[in-house]
């Protein structure tokens, strides 16, 4: 006979007279319940068949003549039989307790894996409802309602392929990949996985990865490989378009040749600068350059930077007005610091009308070098102020080529910036010019930096 059936059959009758010692008030009418709970636990944990079905014969018997009257109570608390089964329920409780203990070590470690993922995660019942979710998740969502356990995913994300994607996990257990946007103040990209739950357990789970950031890097990719064909084109064509012309018999032409000559000269120079800012801005983001950081008087670096421009200034009719005195003694690379208040003094002198002025001025404030860079330009426009130091980004397109930029100048002076821990910002009003403000960590104290 099976176990279970076997149980059944010693249980009926100790639970039928329980139940009338019960109902005359008999002091041990709560024997049966307790067979029962045995009986049950012990199904559950696998206690011995025979040693069961001994206990639970002899409790019968003895339950039966304590009913009819022919043992009285005392002998029964005095049997063996009675002893056995409670240690037999210590042991089960014993176990259960073990058992239980188990399980919430397990339920704790698994919600702290999945809290801990940087991916978002829910799991759905068969009938496609989140009864689980993650900290990523919730992080990711931030739902208007707040609850996200109970939700349907239409509800939780206005996108009807996810939706699809849940429902055919769920009823046909088909795997789905997609990628969804997410609108708001902060928009996101997200790559999500629908599967079915499996080992035969009805639901599905699904898994969200924040891709924003990697589009947003393959879009600057594209972007920077459209901008470079572009800017290499112009200088390109212009050389090819001049040869072609001496070939075909300008260079004969006395009056024609030289011009055309100096116009392939001074395009090569572009290409030239274009090639070796590439190159720069190239090791800046590889990190493969390296700065000495060491004492650099400011001084003396814009003096040397200044020389760089001088020319261009002079031959448009501009003042340079060098203000910074000479302890104000900044920590970074020397050849570094040169290099952006040359990019920065150039820019200026391009963008200032003839007859204008650019003053440099220096000072220590907040324990910080400060150096702003002013001209009487045309100026900049606010929408612009926040994309200036983006490579190949130009405020006016063709005004700036025509004037022999590259483009990538001030992206340049951001990475070396923050190669030295220091900080860029510019100020500026269309017609009123620009201020360009570099802060650099200080080598000396207000003090000095007056001196």
């Amino acid at each position: 006979m099976p176990l279970r059936s076997t149980l059944l059959a010693l249980l009926v009758p100790a639970l039928l007279v329980g139940t009338l010692l019960v109902l005359f008030g008999h002091p041990t009418g709560a024997l049966a319940a307790g067979l029962v709970t045995l009986a049950g636990s012990a199904l559950a944990l696998g206690t011995s068949r025979v040693a069961m079905e001994r206990q639970l014969r002899a409790l019968t018997q003895k339950t039966q003549s304590l009913a009819e009257g022919v043992m009285s109570p005392a002998s029964l608390e005095r049997t063996d039989d009675l002893a056995q089964l409670e240690d037999a329920i210590d042991t089960l409780d014993d176990r259960l307790s073990t058992r239980n203990a188990a399980l919430n070590q397990e339920a704790r470690i698994l919600t702290a894996v999945l809290d801990g993922m940087a991916e978002g995660l829910w799991v759905t019942d068969a009938e496609g409802t989140v009864v689980r979710h993650n900290d990523a998740l919730a992080e990711m969502l931030r739902p208007a309602q707040g609850a996200i356990v109970g939700q349907r995913p239409l509800a939780l994300i206005r996108n009807e392929a996810l939706n699809d994607a849940v429902a055919r996990a769920c009823q046909e257990g088909a795997s789905t990949r997609l990628e969804l946007t997410l609108e708001g103040l902060f928009s996101r990209t997200l790559a999500v996985r629908v599967t079915p739950v499996g080992r035969d357990l009805p639901g599905s789970a699904a898994v969200f990865h924040d891709v924003t950031e990697l589009r947003r890097l393959e879009k600057v990719r594209k972007d920077f490989v459209a901008n470079v064909s572009h800017e290499l084109r112009t200088p390109i064509t212009a050389i090819r378009g001049y040869a072609e012309t001496l070939q075909g018999g300008a260079l004969n032409d006395a009056q024609a040749a030289p011009r055309m000559v100096e116009i392939i000269h001074r395009q090569s120079e572009r290409l030239s600068e274009l090639v070796e800012d590439l190159l720069e801005l190239s090791r800046l983001e590889s990190r493969e350059m390296t700065f000495q950081r060491t004492e650099v008087p400011l001084a003396l670096a814009l003096s040397r930077a200044a020389e760089g421009v001088r020319p261009k200034a002079e031959g448009k009719n501009q003042q340079l007005g060098l203000h910074i005195p000479p302890g104000l003694v900044a920590l970074g690379d020397g050849r570094a610091i040169e290099q952006v208040l040359l990019n920065l003094l150039d820019n200026a002198v391009k963008y200032t009308p003839s007859g204008g002025r650019v003053d440099v001025d220096g000072a220590y404030e907040g324990g910080r070098c400060v150096v702003r860079v002013r001209d009487t330009g045309v100026g900049i426009e606010p929408k612009h102020l926040s994309r200036i130091f983006e490579r190949f980004y130009r405020v006016d397109k063709g005004r700036s080529r025509d004037m022999g930029g590259t483009g990538l100048g001030l992206s340049i002076v951001k990475h070396l910036m923050g190669a030295m821990d220091g900080e860029v910002k510019v100020e500026s009003q269309p017609n009123e010019g620009s201020t360009f403000v570099i802060f650099l960590p200080s080598a000396a104290g207000p003090t000095a930096a007056t001196g």
